[in-house]
C-alpha cells in the first residue's frame, strides 16, 4: 500500500505523459489528483496525517497549478529542486539552530541509533537532498523535457535507493 501511494502518482504521471505525446499540460492534472488521493488514502488507512506526503501534495498542487495557469513548464521542473532544498534546509536548520533532529523524528520508529549516528545520518541526508537539487537543475536546464521526465521517474529513485543502501554501514555502526 505504501509503495502504491508513494509511487503511484508518479507512475500515473509518467504513463499519461507518454500516452499524451509528451504533454505536461495533460499529465499534470492526473498527477495532482493522484497525489491528493494517495495522501487521503494514507490518512484513512493509518488514521494520522502523513506529513511528508501532505507537504509533497501541497507542493505538487502549487507548482503543477502554476505550470497549468501560466502554461510554463519551468514551475514543474523546479519543484524537485525546491522540495529538496526545503528538506535539506529543514534538516540543517533544525539541527544547528533548534537542536532538533527532524530525521530522527520521522525515522525513530524504523531504527534506533545513538545521537552521533542520528546526527551523521541527518547531515548525510541533508547533503544528499542538496545534491539532488543541483542534479535536477542540471538536467532540466541542459536536457530536453523527455529526458527530464525520464530522469525524474527513473533516475532519482535508483539514486535514492543506492544512497539509502550506502547508509547501512553507518546505521549498523550506531545502532542501539
Amino acid at each position: 500500500m505504501k509503495f502504491i501511494t508513494d509511487f503511484g502518482p508518479l507512475l500515473i504521471f509518467f504513463t499519461i505523459y507518454y500516452k499524451s505525446g509528451n504533454n505536461l499540460i495533460v499529465a499534470i492534472p492526473p498527477l495532482i489528483i493522484a497525489t491528493l488521493l494517495a495522501v487521503t488514502i494514507v490518512y484513512f488507512v493509518e488514521k494520522k496525517i502523513p506529513y511528508v506526503p501532505l507537504i509533497g501534495g501541497i507542493i505538487i498542487t502549487l507548482f503543477g497549478g502554476l505550470t497549468l495557469y501560466f502554461n510554463n513548464p519551468v514551475f514543474i521542473y523546479m519543484k524537485p529542486t525546491i522540495v529538496n532544498i526545503i528538506f535539506a534546509g529543514s534538516l540543517i536548520v533544525g539541527k544547528l539552530f533548534f537542536h532538533k533532529n527532524f530525521l530522527k523524528f520521522f525515522l525513530q520508529t524504523a531504527f534506533q541509533l545513538n545521537e552521533e549516528g542520528w546526527d551523521k545520518l541527518n547531515f548525510r541526508w541533508a547533503y544528499f537532498f542538496i545534491f539532488l537539487a543541483f542534479l535536477n537543475e542540471i538536467v532540466w536546464r541542459t536536457q530536453p523535457e523527455t529526458t527530464w521526465v525520464n530522469f525524474k521517474v527513473w533516475g532519482i529513485l535508483p539514486i535514492t535507493i543506492l544512497f539509502t543502501g550506502l547508509q547501512i554501514p553507518l546505521i549498523n555502526k550506531h545502532k542501539i
